[in-house]
């Protein structure tokens, strides 16, 4: 008999949609709140010199990251999804591809250890060597760690890997710090990301191997037809990863080479690295959602949970972009300091990305696990070489703000192809997607309205308090009078948080507790 509380499990182990969705927003939340923390204090503490030195180490390790992994992640947890009930298979599966990542990564962080210096010189910039160093060793650790975790996604089993993704980001924190105070400058925050990256990877496999069996984390030869299979898929998602690290990366690359600026660098990075976290409410649903996509076919009931999914993130980014837009300068201050106050052109350029950022996790992984990743090469390819245009002709005429439009018109492409295979392959409706987006928007405008009149510049601490309460309560009613949110829907989603809060609580519980 299941205790009362106790997480639902289907057949195969996998925990609930929704379980997975909060775990895994549980995960990014703690993510956020380190990486916030520790960008802020970086940016401070480097200063703008020593931290674009710190971003450029970082962006070239994230481009080297792709052929570490090799899209060997996403392929296998696209067939651990697929046989998940079968746990000595799982485990054979996971153990061949441990050994390939074992194999890719082992030999990028070894090359890009001996190659640091030859490519600090080629920037012209000798501090980066050893920043370097670190970052190649944070390479083979962020990869195995991804790994695991990402098994963890398919497996339906999120609420594990959450220790994994904590261990990490408080390690990570706290060595960088401690190393950036001794002195150590950027080098200490590369090797503290690679301190961290160690632990994490440590954990995530413990993990795994007390999930699958310990036979999931000895690395073993594939039979020929699984592993022709595994690496088959993996090719067209390395494709896939390359060009998403090389867009995720080539704003940076494109400012420190055409501006010649580690502080342009510095004041692009800064805002960008800090939007991440609103992309997290996406993740966390993807990680849910997108897995049970795997063998799916129009009408099931994955497919409308995907619908729900995506109209749900509608609403919630129209929502996020609102202080994005209008407080801008507000928020860059507060958080970063007067020294990035050019970094607020940028943060406001990037609504559009920020909007759709949040989308881009569930359509995207969501074709992974249909096993259609192939039809994803012409959209990545696209996507990059439109932000790579586009910034070529803006960085050098407008500055930094050029690598901002040209990350928003690259979504703005990304996302709606992807969208468009989901459509076309489970029959997904679109005129309530657009529908959606469209009330959402003029609700986004009416709470935009509502936050300026708080001000826009050197806002009061009544003004932060209020300000925010007062464009929710706007955007809300505006939702609810254009017929995108209907009253009997608010209920009975609150009577569905009651619930869940009833069923957790101890049966045995005293009165008032």
């Amino acid at each position: 008999m299941t205790r009362a509380g106790a997480p639902k499990a289907t057949g195969d182990g996998a925990e609930g949609v929704v379980r997975n969705a909060a775990f895994a927003f549980a995960g990014q939340i703690a993510t956020a709140t380190f990486t916030a923390a520790l960008t802020i204090y970086l940016a401070r503490a480097l200063g703008t010199g020593g931290y674009g030195v710190f971003a450029l180490a970082v962006g070239i390790g994230a481009l080297c990251l792709l052929p570490a992994d090799f899209g060997i992640s996403a392929a296998t947890a696209r067939f651990v999804a697929e046989q998940r009930a079968d746990r000595p298979g799982v485990a054979a599966l996971l153990a061949a591809a441990l050994r390939l990542k074992l194999l890719s990564g082992g030999a990028v962080a070894i090359v890009l250890f001996a190659a640091a210096g030859g490519i600090a010189a080629a920037f012209g910039k000798s501090g980066l060597a050893w920043p370097l160093r670190g970052v190649a060793i944070a390479i083979l650790a962020q990869s195995l760690m991804g790994f695991a975790v990402t098994q963890f996604t398919a497996l339906g089993r999120v609420s594990v890997s959450l220790r994994a993704i904590v261990a990490e980001s408080s390690v990570e924190t706290g060595a960088s710090v401690a190393l950036v105070l001794l002195g150590a400058g950027a080098t200490g925050a590369a090797f503290g990301r690679a301190i961290g990256y160690v632990v994490g990877a440590l954990v995530a496999l413990a993990l795994l191997a007390r999930t699958c069996g310990r036979a999931a984390i000895v690395p073993r030869r594939a039979p020929r037809a699984q592993a022709r299979a595994l690496v088959g898929y993996a090719g067209a998602l390395l494709v896939i990863d390359g060009a998403f690290t090389l867009f995720n990366q080539i704003d940076v690359l494109l400012i420190g080479a055409l501006l010649a600026s580690s502080k342009s660098v510095a004041l692009f990075e800064a805002p960008m690295k800090l939007t991440a976290l609103l992309a997290y409410p996406g993740l966390s649903t993807a990680a849910g959602v997108a897995p049970r996509l795997a063998g799916a076919r129009a009408g099931s009931p994955s497919v409308d949970r995907l619908g729900r999914a995506i109209r749900w993130l509608v609403l919630l980014q129209a929502l996020v972009i609102v202080p994005i837009v209008v407080w801008a300068g507000p928020i860059i201050d507060l958080v970063l300091g007067p020294d990035y106050a050019d970094s607020a052109a940028v943060l406001r350029a990037l609504a559009p990305f920020i909007f759709l950022a949040g989308l881009a996790p569930l359509v995207s992984l969501g074709v992974n696990y249909l096993g259609e990743a192939r039809r994803r090469v012409p959209i990545a390819i696209a996507t990059v070489v439109a932000n790579g245009a586009i910034d070529a002709v803006l960085i050098p005429t407008i500055g930094i703000v050029g690598g901002a439009i040209g990350t928003d018109v690259a979504y703005a492409l990304y996302v709606p192809a992807h969208f468009w295979i989901c459509r076309r392959m489970l029959d997904l409706p679109l005129r309530p997607v657009l529908l959606t987006t469209l009330r959402a928007l003029v609700a986004a405008a009416a709470a935009g309205g509502v936050l300026a009149a708080f001000g826009t510049h050197d806002l009061s601490p009544l003004a932060w308090v209020a300000g925010p309460l007062a464009a929710v309560a706007t955007y809300g009613a505006t939702l609810i009078a254009t017929g995108e949110l209907r009253p009997a829907e608010l209920r009975a989603a609150r009577s569905r948080l009651r619930e869940r809060a009833r069923a957790r609580a101890p049966r045995n519980a005293p009165p008032g507790v």
